[in-house]
C-alpha cells in the first residue's frame, strides 16, 4: 500500500509512541478498498512493535473502516474509508496521540476538551482530495483521544456514495453531531470546542477583557495581519492580533506559484509559516474572534481606540490595523441560499469530487473559474462555464487550456438569474443571454461561484470611509478616515488582490501606525 519512502517516513514518526496501541480493520472479502485498508494496516503494523493489528471480515456497520485507540481501551478514533491522500495526516496524528505523543495545541484547550462532560458523537464527511478536511478530522480525533465522552468518525464521501446521497451530503467537510449537522467548511479545534462547551463563550469574553492595553491591535490573521504584527512587534510594541481564523482566506487555497522566491506551495503551508514567525514574537494571538465596533476613547486626555468583539469583550489600544480581508463573492440571485452546501459550493478542490460523473457549472470565466472548470473537468461529466462579460478575464494559458477540453463549454454574456432544486439540492440554474434577451435552463448538479471577492468590512459602515463596494480607502501610508486607525490588504483599496502585495501593505500599515504613535 506504501511505497518505500512513505514507510521510512511514517516508521519515523511511529518512534514516538509511547504506549502500545491497537489498529483494527474492519473488511469486506471481494471489496477493492477493503483490500487497500487491510493492507495499510498490515504495513502500519509492520513498522512499530508497540502497533498491533486485528482484522475484523464481514458486513458489520461502514466497512471498510480502521478504528485507533490504546491497547486495552475501546477505540474512539475511527476511519470510515482508506485515510491518504490529505487525511494520511489525520491517521499518523492520531496513531501518535492514541499512542501517548502530545499535541501541539494549547495547554488550556487541552484542558478545555478533557473538561466537556456530555456525550460527543462527531462524524465528518470528507473528500480525500479536500485540503480544508483534515483540520476538522484532526480536531475530533484529538478530542476523541483526550476525553472518554467523545467519538470521532472519518467518513470518506467516495466510498459511502450511497451514505452521502442519502444523508444529502454535497459540501466538505461537513460535521455531524449526534446524528445532527453541525458546521461546515474548515473549523478549527477551537472553534468545534466553543461550540459545544457551554460557558466557553463567556469565560473568553472575561479573559480578553481583562488584558492590558495594546499599543497597536491588528485585526484580522491573514497574510497582511501577520505582516503587520511581525513589523509592529519587531519594533518592541504592546502588539496584538484578533482574528476569526488564522491565515484567512489563503487557508482555503490550494496552488500558490507566483509567491516570488517560492515556486510553488499551499495556501495551509504557507500559513503554517506565517504563524510560526509570529510565535517568534512576542504577539498576544486571539482567535476564533469577531470585530463587532472600533470607537474613539480619551483616557487622562490620551486619545486611544476600543474595540468591541461580538462576544462582548472589548480591548483598549492606542492604534488599530484593520486587515480582515474579502470573502467570496456570491450571485445573489433566488435559491442560492437555499441550495448553499446542497449544490452551491465556493471550492471545486473540495467538493468537486462529490460531483463526481454529474453534470456541473462554474459562474465567472477569471482566473478562478477557469482553473475551477479546468479541475472539474477531471472529475465531473461536463463543465459549462457562464461569464457575465463578452470576454474571459482569465489569464490565456488556462483559457487554451480549458478551450481544448472536450467536456468544457464556455458561454459568454450569460447572467445568471436563479438556482433551482428539487426542494433539497439543485437541480439546475436559469440564465439570460445579455445580448439577446433570451432565458436559458441548464440542468446541473453542482454549481461553482467564482465571481471575485467582497471585503468583510460590514461593521465598519459607520466608522469609517468605505468605497461603494465595501473597501476602506487607505493613504499611501494604510491610514483610514479615523486618526490612529490603519487598514491594510484585500479589504481596502489597495486594487490588485494578491498574497505578496497584501503583505507589503501590511507592513506599510505598520510602518504607517509606528510613525503614528512616535508623533502622538
Amino acid at each position: 500500500m506504501l511505497d518505500t519512502a512513505m514507510k521510512q517516513q511514517l516508521g519515523t514518526y511511529l518512534q514516538n509512541i509511547q504506549r502500545p496501541i491497537e489498529v483494527t480493520v474492519f473488511t469486506k472479502e471481494g471489496n477493492d478498498k477493503s483490500a487497500e485498508l487491510e493492507s495499510l494496516g498490515n504495513d502500519i503494523a509492520g513498522l512499530s512493535a508497540k502497533v498491533s493489528l486485528k482484522i475484523v471480515s464481514g458486513d458489520s456497520g461502514r466497512t471498510p473502516r480502521m478504528t485507533v485507540g490504546p491497547e486495552g481501551e475501546a477505540a474512539r478514533v475511527t476511519f470510515a474509508g482508506v485515510p491518504m491522500g490529505h487525511e494520511f495526516t489525520s491517521l499518523v496524528l492520531a496513531l501518535l496521540q492514541a499512542g501517548g505523543h502530545p499535541s501541539k495545541a494549547a495547554p488550556e484547550l487541552l484542558e478545555q476538551v478533557k473538561g466537556l462532560t456530555k456525550a460527543l458523537n462527531f462524524e465528518v464527511y470528507v473528500s480525500l482530495s479536500c485540503h480544508n478536511c483534515p483540520d476538522v478530522v484532526q480536531a475530533i480525533n484529538l478530542m476523541a483521544v483526550l476525553n472518554p465522552n467523545v467519538q470521532a468518525t472519518m467518513i470518506d464521501g467516495g466510498v459511502f456514495p450511497k451514505e452521502v446521497e442519502e444523508v444529502g451530503i454535497m459540501a466538505v467537510p461537513t460535521l455531524m453531531l449526534n446524528g445532527e449537522p453541525f458546521g461546515n467548511g474548515r473549523m478549527t479545534l477551537e472553534e468545534i470546542v466553543n461550540k459545544v462547551d457551554d460557558d466557553a463563550e463567556a469565560k473568553k469574553a472575561a479573559e480578553i477583557s481583562a488584558k492590558e492595553q495594546f499599543d497597536v491591535l491588528v485585526v484580522g490573521g491573514g497574510p497582511a495581519g501577520a505582516s503587520a504584527a511581525i513589523y509592529t512587534a519587531r519594533k518592541g510594541i504592546r502588539t496584538g492580533i484578533v482574528a476569526e481564523r488564522f491565515g484567512g482566506q489563503v487557508m482555503d487555497t490550494l496552488a500558490i506559484e507566483n509567491f516570488i522566491s517560492v515556486k510553488a506551495t499551499e495556501g495551509p503551508k504557507l500559513v503554517a509559516g506565517l504563524e510560526e514567525h509570529v510565535k517568534d514574537y512576542d504577539i498576544d494571538v486571539m482567535t476564533n474572534q469577531r470585530a463587532k465596533e472600533i470607537r474613539e476613547i480619551e483616557v487622562d486626555g490620551k486619545k486611544l481606540k476600543e474595540v468591541e468583539l461580538e462576544n462582548g469583550a472589548v480591548l483598549t489600544t492606542k492604534a488599530v490595523i484593520l486587515a480582515t480581508g474579502a470573502r467570496w463573492r456570491e450571485m445573489n440571485v433566488p435559491g442560492e441560499d437555499q441550495y448553499k452546501t446542497k449544490g452551491v459550493a465556493f471550492c471545486p478542490h473540495c467538493d468537486g469530487p462529490l460531483f463526481k460523473g454529474k453534470p456541473t457549472a462554474v459562474i465567472g470565466g477569471g482566473n478562478s473559474g477557469i482553473e475551477a472548470a479546468i479541475d472539474l473537468a477531471g472529475i465531473v461529466e461536463h463543465v459549462t462555464v457562464l461569464e457575465f462579460g463578452d470576454t474571459l478575464r482569465a489569464d490565456a494559458v488556462l483559457v487554451k487550456k480549458a478551450e481544448s477540453l472536450p467536456n468544457v463549454t464556455i458561454i459568454k454574456n450569460a447572467m445568471t438569474t436563479e438556482v433551482v432544486g428539487d426542494g433539497s439540492k439543485a437541480t439546475g440554474l436559469k440564465y439570460k443571454d445579455r445580448l439577446t434577451d433570451e432565458m436559458h435552463d441548464l440542468d446541473v448538479a453542482g454549481i461553482f461561484v467564482q465571481i471575485g471577492l467582497v471585503p468583510n468590512s460590514e461593521f465598519l459602515q459607520n466608522t469609517l470611509e468605505l468605497t461603494n463596494r465595501g473597501e476602506i480607502v487607505i493613504d499611501s501610508k494604510g491610514q483610514t478616515s479615523m486618526d490612529g486607525v490603519f487598514a491594510a490588504g484585500d479589504v481596502t483599496t489597495v486594487p490588485f488582490k494578491q498574497i505578496i502585495i497584501s503583505m507589503g501593505a501590511g507592513a506599510t500599515a505598520a510602518l504607517g501606525a509606528f510613525d503614528y504613535l512616535i508623533r502622538n
